[in-house]
């Protein structure tokens, strides 16, 4: 246990990151929203595809990248040897971008959602792209994992109720045996947004937006807000399958600003700037108390291509013209 405690509390606080999504016709040209990026302070972006458009202008801003690995490709990863792995990675990415400015790489997106064909893919693609990275000499600085929907999980409330799904052992299990061994994050997408809307008879907004006066008490623990609590369901499901030593990044979190219920700008703030405080200040949670959290906010822009409800089309955080959508900062 000791040991375990003395990993977690080296782990330091983390800038806040900002997802660039790219599903929209009418985004500025990426150097313009890399001026923007820059001109904003943003230092973390998530990229969900390796695109050559997108990735050249980032190079030589120090900006630091997680790149996804798109899910259509892993099948090739998949059953592939190691050299064909080290071929993606140097012609999709290191041709356009220093391996520096990469920190991550996000081995498919959601995948364990619904996407059942992929699911047997995720870790042998993980596992070929890891020993690409060490036979480059990078497995030590681009760390490798999986994004994940909260579909992963069967029970998230109360906190220490939290199990993964038993349906997703035989796919869950080797991720989780290969992000101990390297020391790599679970990543997971965190909307208290779509808890509320699906759970209306029990949450409240409030609770989803940081400012609620009710405190809920779970295993001595207390709990005010639902993205501490969705956390801590990850947290304890870890601990049930004995890998209490990972550490949890969310990769995906936000508000819309319109398009359906509590969905609108003084909302979006009220939570996207709650985040930025907590990761800034390196709160944790009630079950990680002072143990930030690594987290990049959904998005940058409007994106007028999603498909789904409305809101879906309206987490942007800069209107195409690179006003904000509303004040915030990012550190």
């Amino acid at each position: 246990m000791f040991i375990i405690s003395y990993f977690i509390s080296c782990i330091v606080a983390a800038p806040i990151g900002v997802c660039y999504g790219r599903v929209a016709d009418n985004l500025p040209p990426p150097p313009d929203v890399v001026n923007l990026i820059k001109s904003n302070n943003i230092s973390r972006i998530r990229l969900f595809n390796p695109d050559p458009e997108s990735l050249k202008p980032f190079s030589g801003t120090g900006i630091e990248l997680m790149i996804g690995v798109p899910n259509e490709i892993l099948p090739t990863l998949s059953n592939g040897n190691i050299q064909t792995s080290i071929e993606c990675l140097q012609s999709n990415i290191f041709s356009n971008i220093d391996a520096n400015q990469v920190h991550y790489l996000a081995v498919g997106n959601e995948i364990f959602l619904k996407d059942t064909f992929y699911s047997p893919h995720v870790v042998p693609a993980i596992l070929n792209l890891h020993q690409a990275l060490q036979s480059l000499g990078l497995a030590e600085k681009i760390k490798l994992s999986s994004s994940n929907a909260a579909s992963i999980l069967s029970r998230s409330y109360p906190p220490s109720a939290g199990s993964f799904d038993p349906n997703l052992e035989s796919f869950l299990h080797p991720l989780l045996q290969f992000l101990s061994n390297t020391g790599s994050p679970l990543m997971i997408n965190v909307y208290p947004f779509f808890s509320y809307l699906n759970n209306k008879q029990y949450a409240s907004y409030e609770t989803a937006l940081f400012r609620s006066p009710n405190v809920q008490m779970d295993m001595n623990l207390a709990y005010d807000n639902m993205f501490d609590a969705t956390i801590d369901a990850y947290v304890y499901a870890l601990e049930k399958e004995g890998f209490g030593d990972i550490k949890i990044m969310v990769t995906k979190t936000g508000w819309p600003t319109s398009g359906g219920d509590a969905a609108s700008v003084d909302n979006a703030l009220a939570y996207n700037g709650n985040i930025v405080k907590r990761v800034v200040n390196n709160i944790g949670t009630p079950k990680r108390p002072g143990i930030g959290v690594e987290v990049f906010l959904f998005d940058l822009f409007d994106e007028n291509g999603k498909s789904g409800e409305e809101y879906e089309r309206h987490f942007g955080i800069f209107g195409v013209n690179g006003v904000k959508a509303y004040d915030i900062t990012f550190s």
